[in-house]
């Protein structure tokens, strides 16, 4: 894409009500602009990030099991009446009159509604277990949005939904979301460690928060530091292994990991002195075990392998997408802007020409841009006609992984520089090696 042609209004300073960093970085980078209190729109460079993520969570949804499925935005509210929720969510909750006088709302989360659609759908208990997900936009009326899109009203969530025949099969599913989120997050670049969490309005006795550790962070969490060593690889642990996602299940519950509300004094005292870290964090996933709750209130049952009834038991399994790109910027920035780990940078090569009037530069830039293309790199050309000094800063300030920077110094002994920023180093390479790097 073409910088000439692109939608990014990046500006020096952000507003004077941006708070923390992610906040004023997403403003001043263009990723996204505020359209009311705690809602914003996405401008094309966040909303590539956006889909980034959402692709890596989807990627690893499927790999798990679950099944994609996409339902409404605004909901009825019979199905929360049905549930005994809908006067009990309190006021987040935005609640809507139709012109035929028929109650709804704008969905904050999907439990009851998508339980009373599996039931319709479902005759046997040969129909479970299955989990299913989507990833669509919620709305919660915060009684004060803050943090730009750390605490919106409007977010992009992908939520799931399990549905087992009993107690043991429910734990299965839990497991196997709690792993696929450890490797989401992993693969995202971020090192979200899975702390004890209380299950609030949602329900249930199981139930973890996944938390991204950040100075700015709104919870206050107590960890092992043996958190910080752990990879989540494909060898280490499989998805249809039950022993290995109970193996997983007692690794994590090995090392002691919470926030400050489930903090237990008594367990902290039995870590290790020099293993013991505090700090805060944010909360980007949070997965729940509420067994019969929703089944129950809507009067679920099937007919089960002995010709008994029984009644289906969930969770649900909810990560913030929006709120993920908030949290990454959060844990990786500096002083010049965001520095975005490849698997979720919007471009992977930012490809600068120093010099647009330069027809030799403007040649060998155009030539470059071209074979990052059909090479499959996605690559973001400055080719504008401002100074080197203007590129540079953009380019720093809105964090792509590669720089790669054509000028006419350069060209004259046939090289051109390569940037990485995250480290900082730079390196002369020929438009050749530098292509070959970058593949």
């Amino acid at each position: 894409m073409r910088l000439s042609r692109y939608f990014l209004p990046v500006t020096k300073e952000p507003p004077a009500d941006a708070e923390i960093v992610s906040h004023k970085l997403m403003l001043r980078a263009g990723l996204v602009r505020q359209t009311s209190s705690g809602i914003y729109a996405w401008l094309p460079l966040g909303h590539r990030v956006l889909r980034k993520i959402e692709a890596i969570v989807r990627e690893e949804q499927d790999r798990a099991g679950a099944v994609e499925m996409l339902m409404p935005t605004i909901q009825s509210a019979d199905y929360w009446r049905d549930t005994g929720r809908y006067d009990a969510y309190g006021p987040e909750m935005l609640r809507i009159e139709d012109r035929q006088g028929r109650d709804l709302l704008y969905g904050p989360t999907n439990e009851d509604m998508l339980t009373a659609i599996f039931k319709s759908g479902t005759n046997s208990y040969r129909d479970l277990p299955r989990i299913l997900y989507h990833i669509q936009w919620k709305f919660r009326d915060e009684i004060r949005p803050r943090f730009g899109v750390m605490r919106g009203r409007e977010f992009l969530m992908k939520d799931a939904y399990s549905f087992d025949l009993d107690e043991a099969g429910l734990r299965r599913s839990y497991l196997t979301q709690l792993l696929a989120y450890l490797r989401t997050f992993q693969t995202m670049g971020l090192r979200a460690i899975p702390m004890r969490a209380d299950t609030g309005p949602i329900g249930g006795n199981l139930s973890h928060e996944f938390i991204v550790l950040a100075k700015s962070g709104e919870s206050r969490v107590f960890y092992d530091s043996d958190f910080e060593n752990l990879d989540w690889n494909e060898s280490d642990f499989q998805y249809s292994n039950e022993d290995d996602l109970e193996a997983l299940y007692l690794q994590v519950n090995s090392m002691y990991a919470a926030t400050d509300e489930m903090h237990d004094e008594t367990a902290w005292s039995a870590v290790p002195e020099m293993r013991k870290r505090e700090g805060r964090g944010i909360e980007v996933g949070h997965i729940f075990a509420f067994g019969d709750k929703y089944s129950k209130a809507l009067d679920f049952k099937l007919p089960g392998p002995d010709g008994e009834m029984i009644t289906p038991v969930g969770g649900s399994y909810g990560i913030g997408v929006s709120r993920l790109v908030g949290a990454i910027i959060e844990a990786s920035h500096d002083d010049d802007g965001i520095i975005w780990p490849e698997p979720v940078a919007p471009y992977k090569v930012g490809l600068i020409n120093m010099r647009a009037d330069d027809e030799d530069c403007t040649a060998a830039a155009d030539d470059l841009y071209g074979k990052l293309g059909e090479a499959g790199i996605e690559v973001l050309y400055d080719d504008r006609a401002e100074r080197g000094g203007a590129k540079f800063a953009t380019m720093d300030l809105i964090g792509l992984p590669w720089q790669l920077v054509i000028g006419p110094r350069g060209l004259k002994n046939g090289v051109v520089e390569l940037k990485n920023r995250a480290t900082g180093e730079r390196e002369e390479l020929s438009p050749e090696s530098a292509l070959e790097r970058l593949r």
